[in-house]
């Protein structure tokens, strides 16, 4: 079995409990002379080896939560502290380095490039990472095949399901051995049984000490994570624990 996740956690060592620390963390749209609080004074502790699920109306900020805390999107004030550093007082290279080195996403959008097959699709980010072009594709392939397309290496998107390219997506997140991993809807393009397949998928993944942060709008698939938010005009309305963790 390929051991990519707890390889990763191993070479960081135990490390504090906290994985992500967020404070007071605010986030303004301004449209002419609209402003718009997406994210008010927010504080969020989110565990190393988590498995934490957003939900909401639309327009609660979920999405904006997770590109604010990931990085993706400036905030307006807070902290926001992944591995200890500071994401928001960071260059905009070093954040770059910094999302590289510590953290995989997964979008309701695949994202792959058509004329590259899975591996290129995985090995692409490490090799814009620096790794070289033997290890890339050795990394590709091991995780390729911990998500179960290790018969699939060399197809191309248009030859591989939704459920599968879902899965290169996956691969492609967990590459770099990331210290967490940000999904956003991962399941909104599939149909309901590819969809359990891949909460299945990253279930395993949790437990194997993968910290998962997901959002989405699909109860079914709120309620399988270890804790469940619910936001309401950008703030967090009530936080629940599953009763069976």
């Amino acid at each position: 079995m390929v051991t990519a996740v707890k390889d990763a956690d191993a070479s960081r060592g135990a490390g504090p409990r906290e994985i992500l620390v967020a404070t007071g963390v605010k986030k303004v749209y301004r449209t002419g002379a609209q402003t718009i609080e997406a994210l008010r004074d927010l504080d969020l502790t989110v565990e190393r080896g988590e498995f934490l699920a957003v939900m909401g109306p639309s327009g609660s900020g979920k999405t904006t939560l997770l590109n604010c805390l990931s990085g993706l999107d400036e905030i307006d004030a807070g902290e926001v502290l992944v591995e200890g550093e500071n994401i928001h007082k960071l260059s905009d290279a070093k954040r770059s380095k910094h999302r590289a080195e510590e953290m995989g996403f997964i979008f309701q959008s695949f994202n792959l490039i058509p004329v590259f097959t899975a591996a290129e699709n995985v090995e692409l980010p490490l090799l814009l990472a620096g790794a070289n072009t033997g290890e890339a594709r050795r990394r590709a392939e091991e995780t390729l095949a911990r998500v179960g397309l290790g018969e699939r290496t060399g197809h191309r998107p248009n030859e591989l399901s939704g459920g599968e390219q879902q899965r290169v997506t996956i691969a492609r997140a967990l590459a770099g051995n990331p210290a967490i991993v940000w999904a956003d809807e991962p399941t909104g393009n599939l149909d309901s049984e590819t969809a359990g397949d891949i909460m299945g998928l990253l279930e395993e993944l949790n437990r194997d000490g993968l910290t998962v942060v997901l959002v989405t709008h699909d109860a079914a698939i709120g309620a399988t994570a270890g804790r469940l938010i619910r936001m309401r005009d950008g703030a967090i309305e009530s936080s629940s624990v599953r009763d069976d963790t």
